[in-house]
């Protein structure tokens, strides 16, 4: 499987998997408004897009995934209890969808959102906000759905992948190389802390430093209902 990093000078981060024999496609958190571009990659490369996925409902921007499904046919999917409208497939905890040769499995994560997932395809691990890159921790949980202590206990799903998969974050500052799991196991503060506490400290210091989410009334009643009226205007 190829992974390609698009738009690597966002603090979003997107990806598109290529199962490189079939030249069946996916792609992980398409963000409205420079899907286009993501399109046009898609077919410069003749490649044939099946699944387009949400890690979570995002706060921070509004998802492509509605978009693409309506200009492709491609499969919106996302965990089974999101509230996001426009889903056309959704999927539990544990299962897996198949791409041409390649498998892609989806893990319950929640904490940042009630339907944040995990998605491991061959070596790779997709984490959206539930796991950032090194001192970056993880995604703030102090937003609609966030629970802190839900997602400090969400962490122990780390416990069943091994040190070498490669972790793909959903946000991390522009041009970040994404490091194995094993680096952030060393690296990531999150990963080291020894309870609730320390880790609940922690995120109230992000909410502080990090402060309002700009898009979030946009954001979020977008991503729910499907509509991208609001980016238009």
């Amino acid at each position: 499987m190829i992974v390609e990093t698009l738009h690597n000078d966002s603090w979003a981060k997107t990806y598109l998997l290529i199962d490189k024999s079939s030249k069946k496609a996916a792609i992980i958190d398409s963000v409205f408004g420079r899907h286009e571009q993501d399109l046009d990659f898609i077919q410069q490369n003749d490649l044939d897009l099946i699944y387009a996925i949400a890690t979570h409902t995002h706060a921070d921007h509004v998802t492509a995934c509605f978009d693409l499904r309506e200009k492709t046919g491609c499969e919106y999917v996302m965990y089974n209890n999101t509230v996001s409208l426009g889903v056309s497939k959704y999927v539990q905890n544990g299962e897996s969808l198949i791409l041409g040769n390649s498998v892609l499995t989806f893990y319950f994560a929640p904490g940042h959102t009630n339907d944040s997932m995990v998605i491991r395809a061959g070596d790779n691990l997709f984490t959206g906000d539930f796991l950032f890159t090194g001192e970056a921790g993880v995604g703030r949980d102090d937003l609609p759905s966030g629970r802190p202590e839900v997602h400090w206990k969400s962490l122990k799903l780390l416990d069943n992948f091994s040190d070498n998969l490669m972790v793909y974050s959903g946000h991390d500052p522009p041009n970040t190389e994404m490091k194995s799991l094993g680096w952030n196991r060393l690296n990531n503060p999150v990963l080291n802390f020894n309870n609730f506490e320390e880790y609940l400290s922690w995120q109230k210091k992000q909410w502080e430093n990090l402060g309002e989410v700009t898009k979030i009334k946009t954001a979020i009643p977008a991503n729910i209902f499907a509509d991208t009226s609001s980016e238009s205007n």
